[in-house]
């Protein structure tokens, strides 16, 4: 995966080991994403697909686009589209995607580069491999995450953020075997780039064959793990997992990963998403491009959109 990397993992700042009182998270769930496809028919695993929305708060959604090594002329991206209520993050690991919204941002993403747009009170964007990628064909890997917004902030302005891969905060496990990229939120007091409405943490993780990795997690966030690529084990029970299954953990204030010895050839590392963020414990009323807290929302937005009231394109100057 050629998401930013180091030469030598120990010339970053460890991860401090978890003090005596630490409270391991106990592994309560796994779930396997079933495969789908999205916008113009680009392959997704649907990550959150059987998960409880109670355990998934303040995250409503996350795709796993890829992994494809598209032919000539196949790369597929999406048609405009609205949105309203929520914050989508788009992290790209292999390819690369162009982003453009009606609120005037924009911007090319590629190898551990993240976008991360506020839709707030409404927008419109388009993703869509760059032109030459389509005629190329290449290896195509990324997410989409939904984050919630509570109630006071779903009707916030837009906004755009582009968050460059050498921007992640870059911390190891102790012994060298794990590097953490830190994209939002923070670990031990090592902050990402992201900046959110809603408070989360995200990070992605790369672990060595025989690797272990515990992470310090604040107790009044949730804890979520995703197996991107490889195998290994969640928790201190050593749970097996693979690529495309979610682990749901319990409460506590650390968290625990692991890489089998033996990996598959298609994945010489475990590469897993940690997520996680402070519930909003507010009714969700989602359909398609909208997330908000009850129907008649959801029906102003379907209208608003309709009156054209949710951006223009081309983006128009304020």
């Amino acid at each position: 995966m050629p998401a930013i990397t180091v030469e030598d993992n120990l010339s970053l700042t460890p991860v401090p080991k978890s003090g005596p009182g630490a409270v391991e998270r106990p592994l309560r769930s796994v779930t396997t994403a079933p495969s789908g496809f999205e916008g113009e028919g680009f392959p997704v695993r649907r990550a959150f697909a059987g998960v409880d929305l109670a355990d998934l708060d303040p995250f409503v959604h996350m795709d796993q686009m890829g992994e494809v090594d598209y032919a000539p002329g196949e790369p597929k991206g999406t048609a405009w589209h609205p949105h309203r209520g929520f914050e989508t993050v788009t992290y790209m690991i292999d390819g690369q995607m162009a982003h453009q919204d009606s609120n005037g941002g924009g911007g090319l993403i590629t190898n551990g580069d993240t976008q991360w747009m506020t839709a707030g009170a409404g927008i419109l964007h388009i993703e869509t491999p760059p032109e030459y990628l389509v005629a190329s064909g290449g290896l195509f890997h990324g997410f989409q995450l939904w984050v919630n917004l509570p109630a006071e902030d779903k009707m916030a302005a837009p906004r755009y953020q582009d968050i460059r891969a050498g921007e992640v905060g870059l911390l190891s496990s102790p012994d060298g075997g794990a590097l953490v990229r830190v994209i939002a939120g923070d670990v031990a007091g090592h902050a990402g780039p992201g900046v959110t409405h809603t408070p989360i943490t995200l990070v992605h993780a790369t672990l060595s064959p025989g690797a272990s990795l515990s992470l310090p997690w604040r107790a009044d966030f949730n804890a979520l793990a995703y197996v991107m690529a490889g195998r290994g084990h969640f928790g201190l029970a050593r749970a097996e997992v693979r690529t495309g299954q979610l682990g749901v953990f319990g409460a506590g204030d650390t968290l625990t990963v692991s890489a089998a010895a033996q990996q598959d050839g298609s994945s010489p590392t475990f590469d897993v998403l940690l997520l996680g963020g402070r519930p909003i414990r507010q009714p969700v009323v989602a359909y398609g491009p909208f997330v908000m807290n009850t129907k008649a929302e959801i029906a102003q937005a379907m209208e608003d959109f309709r009156a054209g009231r949710l951006g223009t394109i081309p983006a128009q100057p304020a």
